[in-house]
């Protein structure tokens, strides 16, 4: 089964699976230690776009994490989804591979869950919000022997990290049971335990428009293009019902900035929806990949998601 987030909206970044270069120059005054972490030597308040020394001897061999100011916020916890501001250096270079403080845009991390480097997951799980922390992350803790783009095979990454915001996830959708009273379309199951639905599928033909249609009904606020929603998701193709993604088989949650969903049919499908809802969606191909083989999912594909509306960010 095949993660297809980047399919589904315009490219962010995501820590495992991409890094972005930066032209921005870190100090290369490697005279200055903390606590055996290179020197941050600028903007080394929360909320400071920081600037790193270069490392000096052997890098620390296990994650090594440095509370440079401690905030008052909540702890953060598996299931958490959290804001965090960021500047990542190799430990042997001068020189940032990419920061979110030039972004203007701190990245969304669920706590716990897939979508960013383990080293990552381990730093901040606990973390109080407000916080920030300088982390060396060892190689099996981040890009291992493979490296990505700028970063070098086996290297050693040093973090900035600013806990910016966290906001508690609901672990289900649980609104009110809507009727499934249309037999040809796919019946998604009501559990509110956390667990996956399930998806029965018709034998029927699919449908020619996009189907938006209410599962569990929420009371919350109706999500615009400008919000920002934790989700979890089935999705499926119509034919055959084969599964092609899910984040319950990764126990985790997605982030979908409603304004850069670039799937037609799941952009429209969920805005105008409220939060805290289920929401079963069809999708014709000239609303998903068209004519286009995707990632295995053939061409001229009908779509099917389960997706529940947990919280907005």
């Amino acid at each position: 089964m095949r993660r297809l987030a980047g399919l589904l909206v315009v490219p962010l970044l995501l820590l495992s699976t991409a890094a972005c270069g930066s032209d921005d120059k870190g100090s290369s005054d490697s005279a200055s230690m903390k606590n055996g972490l290179p020197a941050i030597t600028a903007g080394e308040k929360f909320g400071e776009k920081p600037t790193l020394a270069k490392g000096e001897g052997e890098p620390p061999k296990d994650l090594k994490i440095n509370v440079i100011s401690e905030g008052k916020g909540e702890k953060l916890k598996k299931g958490d989804q959290a804001k965090v501001n960021y500047l990542g250096q190799a430990w042997d270079s001068d020189k940032p591979f990419d920061n979110s403080f030039d972004r203007g845009q701190p990245f969304d991390v669920a706590i716990g869950g897939g979508g960013v480097i383990e080293g990552w997951q381990k730093a901040l799980d606990g973390q109080k919000v407000g916080s920030r922390l300088e982390v060396s992350i060892p190689p099996e803790l981040g890009y291992g022997a493979q490296g990505q783009g700028e970063i070098k095979p086996n290297a050693t990454l040093v973090f900035v990290m600013d806990i910016v915001k966290a906001t508690v996830v609901p672990v289900s959708a649980k609104g009110t049971e809507v009727a499934q009273d249309n037999i040809d379309l796919p019946k998604v199951g009501t559990n509110a335990d956390g667990k996956a639905p399930s998806m029965t599928f018709p034998k029927s033909d699919p449908p020619k428009k996009l189907v938006s249609n209410y599962v569990l009904e929420g009371t919350g606020p109706v999500l615009t293009d400008k919000d920002s929603v934790v989700v979890k998701y089935e999705a499926y193709l119509w034919a055959g019902g084969k599964k092609f993604d899910s984040t319950y088989d990764k126990d985790t949650t997605q982030t979908f900035p409603l304004g850069q969903v670039t799937l037609k049919g799941l952009k429209d499908g969920l805005i105008g929806k409220k939060l805290g809802s289920r929401v079963l969606l069809v999708i014709p191909p000239d609303q998903a990949f068209g004519a286009k083989e995707q990632q295995g999912i053939p061409k001229n594909s009908t779509l099917v998601f389960s997706v529940d509306l947990l919280a907005k960010v």
